[in-house]
């Protein structure tokens, strides 16, 4: 049965309608305003087009529809008016247009076959459900026939026609004994799609009496039940002995032996056939083989391969299955049967057609006067369907004409619509297969402004923070919004204000003077409105006092302070937190008015403290941390620092050395572990010491080098484990002789500040340094690669020189040299620098953009020629920004980025694109002084990516057995959204997981109601949005349905509760809806849905492949976090499972799949780690030596008592087990007793009597016994049961009948297995 929506007639309804407006009018949701705007009428909820109804309950046709007036309803049967008054059996529910036909009390369903469709009708037009085809479900007794015994041979095949009854549905059929037992099946013994059984060949087992062929009736909950079907298998040994009593010796007999066969077909017949199938149905294709040995079933599609993930193989691969059938699945399908005699082979012609489906589905326009739209109606199918548009559900054709609406094959357009434009449009897509019609209308409002927001609201901020003062407002045309502040103030301009497209004005900085009144201003050319709105600034709440670090001794007590100061309208209230997470439940912690005070502090209360101060405006809080210690022991042993060396001396004074003695300090319980040597220059430093050396302290002297022209300090620092000595007081002074210096300047560079100069710098010598008075520097510089001589100056003691009048960035050589009045330091090395840099002349050209995917692209550009980079070149820099979303069509804030590539790269990379969306980029050339100018603009667009999870998922409603899902779209579409898709599975209380059922639903709906779900089950859904790329993240939810109070299993099928249902009981098969939900191919191909399972070694990789055939596909992976390349495994096309192994056991892996032949087509990362590697591994005892010997040893022992009781047993002696078996009979040859539900022996032949013609249950899951002699109420005595969902009979047996209880005493004993039997498949 298909599957529609249903859509509460509540204000979500209407909220609804608002949010599929396609034109600018934008309208709140405000429950006010949507009350009182007009609608067209608007159908939500319509029973199924083809409904199949229980001829014994009452019929109901559902139609429900909102609109503004509430719509009136009328309906049609067979294309005439249905006038409700003149039948007294139907009546139509209040406020309603659903039918109600009242067949429990005498009326005939028979009556009221036919097609019905109802109309909606308000003053703004007329919208019509689809044709709902009513008719009853029928379930008729089998054909009375005579069934004569089967006489088989041993080897050969057999065929058990089933035939069952032509009901209304088609009825489920299935196999059972006399025991109600399912027959095994097998690859030799199995089942046909037409509900024959078929025997490749018989073996003698197969002898029996009672093969029965049952069908069930699911929409009047019966069984029916054909007469026993009898099979005698004669094997060859038995015949050769019937032939042999029956010759005399002399005659030559003999039965042929059992002899192999090679296979035939039973079905179906001949070399090929042909089948045409559905779009989106299950393609069911059978081949089943006759031959001995017993023959095996391959299929293979000529010319391709068969569709991965969507091909089963059932009934011992006989029946091929494919889902969701596309026009690709079209084509020649060959089953094969093989055994080692041979081989024979069928071909089946597939033709895939299709019912028509949307491609665009009409959406409701709402439009104000004057304004432009359109309806756009297109659909696909095989053959392709046609197109026709009704107004108000009569043909267009003939409708009353408007002059603002033109069609235009599948698209209405409508030029300046005024109020009387309003209407319901119908659009129907039809072929041979199948209808499509949908009801959408154009609505158009001429309203005055309207303000949503209260009057005099208060919005209260803090100083300098943000403030919005809303203004919501609706109006038809759009009105334009004007803010004042002030009774008479003027109208609000400048950039310290920011209007909303909403109405809403912010106030980027609120201050003090900000407050006061503000008056929003709507009008439009209907009228004009305005409202007031209040503003008030409050100080921001401040502490004043902090908590501070504190150190306490253990058992000691401590107080932290939190003093605070606040605006005086506000009333704040102060949390302490401990470790962010509340204080704990301890009395030691007093907590007061601006304080904190632990008592008794305990180790454990070491940890950070936090005070919070909230109010209804502002949060503020501060930290500080306890640091809980020991309190010290007494005695102890102290130790300190050593004391400072004293009594330093100088001796052997050269010109370039000297020697430092001194005497050791006190060490203070802690040895000395070395001695810091520190010099002052009295002459060019006075007062700063400098590091000179260290030594070992185990020295007591030092020889320390010199250098020229300094006058020299020393001191000594000792050192130990605890720390440094105080220094030790100064030796004697030491000045040391003049030179000429050792060195030159360092770092020495040449780097022009402008255009036309050189800025020559360098690092100046230090104090001694110099060696001598008079420290100077001679600069010296020439143009590079051009014939010219030094130029040099002699400066001062600076670390600059400017060169003037150069060209601009031209290479020079440059060099710096020191003297003093003694004379030059050694000759300086040379630098090469450059005169100053200008900004570049030209851009980059040729600039192309090649987009990769939806969040990278790619830019090239020629490189600009060197001589016009005038400077050193430092890269490109590449300016991009997005323009435009390409779903939104809405523009923003211009935010540029910008990337920059070192070097002279002639490409880059833009990451971080947004999917479909418009970029602007330019390039431009950089050096030292700046950018150059940009190139012209380039436009490029990022294509559709997959979209973000919806927003929310919520679970409301909960029933008995339904759910009403809500969601809300995704923040990030990425791209046009094709679909959702939600699976959900039911949890036991184990928390495993049932079977999976996938519904993929259309991207313009945002609710579902999920029936037939079982009672008082959790399920687990997870749900996703689709676009053309491929599917988002999902979303997760979980939900139970209610408890069933009266404690029974409602039934599976509900009938005229206007919903498709769907069975979830035990099937595995996933379940597709139609024809409310589509399945949207993709447009390209994809793998997702890559999941790993782990082991210490190895790990299992799955996937899902959705596209075209590939031969092959690659599984890459390498260890996570690693550079190392990946390594590629090939993988057979067929498979979409691969083993890796040979891992390392406890690391990280990375792994991702592709297919073969595509480009850069592969899944997304995903990321494993395998199990830890065992320290040892479990020995298996049984293995082992030792326990195989102690076995051996303990079975001859038993061996030789067997033995020894033999012997005694034969002198006729008696042991105490015999005599126990003597005085007691074993009790599991007795009979088992009827009372404790457990099986006796057969005696009575009654017990065995087969069933008889099936009976009706109604929908009360009552038995009612009739007079026919096939009602399986006849079978009844004697046996107490139920079926199981498979089919199987689960009950008692009794081996004698007892009498009937009592009329009016219920039985606790099991139900008849006739009520158990509505439970059957």
């Amino acid at each position: 049965m298909m599957k529609k929506m249903s859509i509460p007639t509540s204000k979500a309804s209407l909220v609804l309608f608002l949010c599929q407006i396609i034109s600018a009018l934008d309208v709140p949701l405000d429950s006010k305003l949507l009350e009182e705007l007009s609608q067209p009428p608007t159908i939500t909820q319509q029973s199924p087009k083809d409904y199949i109804v229980d001829p014994r309950e009452n019929i109901v046709i559902q139609c429900e529809a909102k609109g503004k007036p509430p719509p009136s309803f009328s309906w049609t049967r067979n294309g005439t008016h249905f006038d409700i008054d003149k039948d007294a059996q139907v009546t139509m529910k209040p406020n309603s247009g659903t039918l109600v036909v009242n067949i429990m009390n005498g009326g005939k369903a028979e009556a009221y076959e036919g097609v019905y469709q109802c109309t909606a009708r308000n003053e703004r037009g007329a919208a019509i459900s689809n044709n709902i085809v009513i008719r009853p479900s029928r379930s008729p007794l089998w054909t009375k026939e005579k069934l004569e015994p089967n006489h088989v041979r041993e080897g050969d095949s057999l065929v058990l026609h089933c035939r069952p009854p032509v009901g209304l549905p088609p009825p489920i059929i299935f196999w059972m004994d006399n025991a109600f037992q399912r027959l095994p099946q097998s690859e030799r013994v199995s089942q046909g799609l037409n509900g024959d059984l078929y025997f490749a060949n018989v073996q003698p087992e197969d002898t029996r009496e009672d093969y029965i062929c049952y069908a069930r009736f699911n929409h009047t909950q019966t069984i029916q039940q054909k007469q026993p079907i009898s099979v005698k298998v004669f094997s060859m040994d038995s015949l050769n002995d019937t032939i042999a009593a029956n010759l005399s010796d002399t005659d030559i007999y003999g039965a042929k032996p059992v002899t192999e066969r090679p296979p035939v077909l039973l079905t179906p017949t001949g070399s090929t056939s042909t089948k045409v199938e559905l779009r989106g149905n299950v393609l069911l294709l059978e081949c089943i083989a006759a031959g001995l040995p017993t023959p095996v079933i391959r299929w293979i599609k000529e010319g391709g391969e068969l569709p991965a993930n969507r091909t089963f193989f059932e009934n011992f691969k006989k029946t091929l299955k494919i889902i969701d059938v596309s026009e690709a699945d079209s084509g020649n399908y060959k089953c094969i049967a093989r055994n080692t005699l041979g081989s024979v082979h069928h071909v089946i012609s597939v033709t895939v057609k299709a019912a028509p489906y949307w491609i665009t589905a009409p959406r409701n326009l709402v439009l104000s006067p004057g304004e432009d739209g359109t309806l756009i109606c297109r659909a696909n199918g095989n053959p392709k369907p046609s197109i026709s548009w009704l107004a108000n559900g009569v043909p267009i054709a003939i409708a009353p004409e408007d002059p603002s609406r033109k069609v235009d094959g599948d698209t209405i357009i409508f030029s300046h619509v005024q109020e009387r434009s309003s209407a319901v449009y119908q659009c129907n897509a039809s072929n041979e297969y199948g209808y499509l019609l949908a009801n959408a209308f154009v609505n158009v409002l001429a309203e005055p402004p309207r303000i949503l927001t209260p009057a005099n609201k208060l919005y209260q901020v803090i100083a300098d923070s943000p403030a919005l003062l809303d203004c919501a407002y609706f109006g038809s045309p759009k009105p334009e919004i004007e803010w004042f502040k002030g009774v008479k103030g003027s109208i609000l301009r400048g950039n310290e204000y920011v209007f909303h497209d909403n109405g809403t004005l912010e106030i980027p900085v609120a201050q003090k003077d900000s407050a006061g009144t503000y008056t929003c201003v709507a009008r439009n050319e209907l009228g004009k409105i305005q409202n007031e709105v209040q503003l008030e600034i409050k100080d921001p709440t401040m502490i004043i006092k902090q908590p501070e670090y504190k150190v306490i001794q253990r058992y000691g007590q401590v107080s932290f302070e939190c003093i605070i100061k606040h605006d005086s309208t506000l009333l704040p209230t102060v949390i302490w937190l401990k470790d962010n997470d509340e204080l704990p439940d301890d009395e030691r912690f007093l907590v007061g008015k601006d304080n904190l005070t632990i008592m008794n502090v305990t180790d454990k209360d070491d940890g950070t403290y936090t005070c919070i101060v909230n109010t209804t405006l502002d949060s503020v809080s501060a930290s500080a941390v306890l640091t809980v210690v020991a309190a010290p022991p007494t005695p102890a042993i102290i130790y300190a620092r050593p004391n400072p060396p004293f009594d330093l001396e100088l001796t052997g004074q050269l010109e370039r050395s000297i020697e430092l003695s001194w005497i050791p300090g006190d060490e203070n319980n802690s040895p000395i572990t070395n001695f810091v040597i520190e010099y002052e220059d009295a002459l060019h430093e006075p007062g700063v010491w400098h590091y000179q050396t260290e030594v070992s302290g185990t020295q007591t002297t030092a020889q320390l080098k010199l250098s020229p022209y300094v006058n020299y300090s020393f001191r000594v620092i000792a050192v130990n484990k605890i720390g440094r000595s105080q220094p030790s007081e100064p030796s004697e002074q030491y000045l040391t002789k003049s030179a000429s210096p050792d060195e030159n300047p360092a770092n020495v560079q040449g780097i022009g500040s402008e255009p036309d100069n050189l800025v020559i710098t360098w690092e100046p010598l230090k104090g001694f340094q110099s060696n001598g008075p008079g420290l100077q520097y001679k600069v010296s510089w020439r143009q590079k690669d051009v014939d010219d001589e030094w130029t040099s100056v002699i400066v001062a003691n600076v670390s600059k020189y400017i060169v003037s009048g150069t060209p601009t960035f031209v290479p020079y050589e440059v060099k710096v040299q020191a003297l003093n009045d003694l004379g030059y330091a050694p000759e300086p090395s040379e630098v090469i620098g450059h005169s100053g840099e200008d900004l570049p002349m030209v851009a980059p050209g040729n600039v192309q953009v090649h987009v990769i995917n939806s969040t990278l692209a790619k830019v090239h550009w020629d490189p600009v020629p060197l001589k016009t980079v005038r400077g050193h070149l430092q890269g490109y820099k590449v300016y991009y920004w997005k323009v435009q979303s390409l779903s939104r069509r809405s523009r923003r804030h211009v935010e540029k980025k910008i990337l920059t590539f070192r070097g002279n790269k002639t490409f880059g990379m833009l990451p971080g694109l947004e999917p479909y969306s418009s970029y602007k980029l330019n390039v431009r050339v950089v050096n030292g002084k700046g950018e150059g100018p940009a190139s012209p603009d380039k436009v490029f667009k990022t294509p559709e990516g997959v979209p973000s999870s919806p927003s929310f998922l919520k679970i409301t409603n909960p029933t008995l057995d339904s759910l009403t899902l809500e969601w809300g779209s995704p923040t990030h579409p990425n791209g046009v959204l094709t679909s959702y898709t939600l699976k959900f599975q039911p949890i036991n209380n184990t928390h495993e997981l049932g079977p999976l059922v996938e519904i993929r639903i259309p991207a313009n709906e945002s609710s579902l109601i999920l029936k037939n779900l079982n009672y008082s089950t959790r399920y687990k859904f997870y749900f996703n949005a689709q676009t053309s790329v491929g599917s988002g993240s999902q979303i997760t939810e979980e939900a139970v349905t209610i408890m069933d109070e009266a404690g029974i299993l409602r039934p599976a099928v509900g009938v005229g509760k206007g919903y498709s249902e769907i069975l979830f009981a035990t099937s595995p098969v996933m379940h597709t809806v139609r024809p409310t939900f589509y399945k949207v191919q993709p447009l390209y191909p994809r793998i997702r849905n890559v999941t790993t399972a782990a082991a210490e070694t190895y790990a299992n990789i799955s996937w899902e492949y959705e596209g075209p055939d590939h031969a092959n596909f690659y599984v890459e992976y390498g260890v996570a976090g690693s550079k190392e390349d990946w390594k590629k495994e090939i993988v057979n096309g067929s498979r979409s499972f691969f083993v890796l192994k040979g891992l390392t056991p406890g690391t990280a892996y990375k792994v991702r799949v592709g297919a073969e032949g595509l480009s850069g087509f592969r899944s997304s990362e995903d990321v494993f780690e395998t199990g830890p590697a065992m320290a040892s591994r479990q020995v298996d005892i049984a293995t082992q030596g030792w326990f195989i010997g102690l076995m051996c040893a303990v079975a001859l022992l038993i061996l030789i008592l067997l033995i020894v009781c033999f012997i005694r047993r034969n002198k006729g002696g008696k042991y105490p087990v015999k005599e126990k078996e003597d005085a007691h009979a074993d009790p599991e040859i007795q009979p088992m007793k009827e009372d404790d539900g457990t099986f006796g022996e057969y005696s009575d032949a009654e017990d065995h009597k087969p069933l008889k013609k099936g009976s009706r249950t109604p929908s009360d899951r009552t038995v009612k016994k009739e007079d026919s002699d096939d009602s399986l109420v006849d079978y009844g005595e004697g046996v107490n049961g139920q079926f199981n969902e498979d089919g199987s009979f689960i009950g008692q047996y009794s081996g004698k009948k007892e009498k009937e209880p009592a009329e009016g005493n219920e039985s606790s004993e099991a139900p008849s297995p006739v009520n158990a039997m509505n439970s059957f498949v």
